[in-house]
């Protein structure tokens, strides 16, 4: 007798220990889709519901253990019922039952459905088997039609999701080959730096001379449009410059 009721005690405590990690659970999940309903994805999702999953397959095994007594064998009765509060009981219910009243513990106790569920479950049951083989066919065919009809819907949306992922994954560049060559060019040798302009062969050095001034011109190019300002006189320079010949060592050859 002792040995039973040790078995019944480590295997109450047990399945307490597995329901409560179920809740738990759940109450996670739903706190998640409350609270993140945005930007919650479906692989989190699943993977919140397999956490949920391996719950209840662990409480089953608990059950089906060969150890473990049989639960149908035993009988829950209430010692007292009152209308009073009970402050045990609602530290154990977490607050959902304060009392163990009359109108309550028939529905705590009850091992079958509600009389008004039940009714209406064996009309659903009497309307089932009363249904045509024909009519049940072409019933069956609709719904099979739906079920493909949303999953092409749902498969589709995947696709565009993973190749989104997958377009979003790669780096976008951040330079272009095209303008960094120009920009060398133009500090190399003023290509493009003044219009009509011919690229130099050669790189002189000067004083106070700008790069798009270095080398021999080319021919002018055409007026830029609209009004022209009158030129300003060119004041005399009070800084003498020095142009080197480009026939001489430029002091970063080697």
């Amino acid at each position: 007798m002792q040995r039973e009721e040790k078995q019944l005690e480590v295997t109450l405590q047990a399945i307490l220990n597995r329901v409560n990690d179920l809740k738990t659970a759940i109450q996670a999940l739903i706190a998640k889709l409350e609270n993140e309903y945005e930007t919650i994805n479906w692989p989190t999702f699943l993977d919140n519901y397999a956490i949920l999953s391996g719950h209840l397959t662990g409480l089953s095994k608990i059950l089906q253990a060969e150890m473990a007594p049989s639960l149908r064998a035993l009988v829950v009765l209430p010692l007292q019922l009152g209308c009073e509060r009970d402050e045990a009981l609602s530290r154990l219910s977490e607050g959902r039952v304060p009392a163990c009243t009359h109108d309550l513990v028939p529905d705590l106790l009850r091992t079958k459905p509600e009389p008004q569920a039940e009714q209406r479950l064996q009309q659903f049951n009497h309307k089932a088997s009363t249904l045509s083989y024909d009519t049940a066919q072409k019933q069956v065919a609709q719904f099979t039609k739906v079920v493909n009809h949303v999953w092409e819907i749902i498969s589709k949306g995947r696709e565009d999701w993973e190749g989104e992922s997958m377009r979003s994954q790669g780096m976008q560049p951040t330079h272009s080959i095209g303008d960094t060559h120009a920009l060398v060019t133009a500090v190399g040798t003023g290509k493009g730096l003044r219009p009509g302009m011919a690229p130099l062969g050669g790189v002189g050095v000067g004083v106070g001379v700008g790069v798009g001034a270095l080398g021999p011109r080319g021919p002018p190019g055409p007026p830029p449009p609209g009004p022209q300002a009158p030129a300003m006189p060119k004041a005399p320079s009070a800084i003498k410059t020095n142009i080197k010949a480009a026939n001489q060592i430029h002091p970063y050859q080697r």
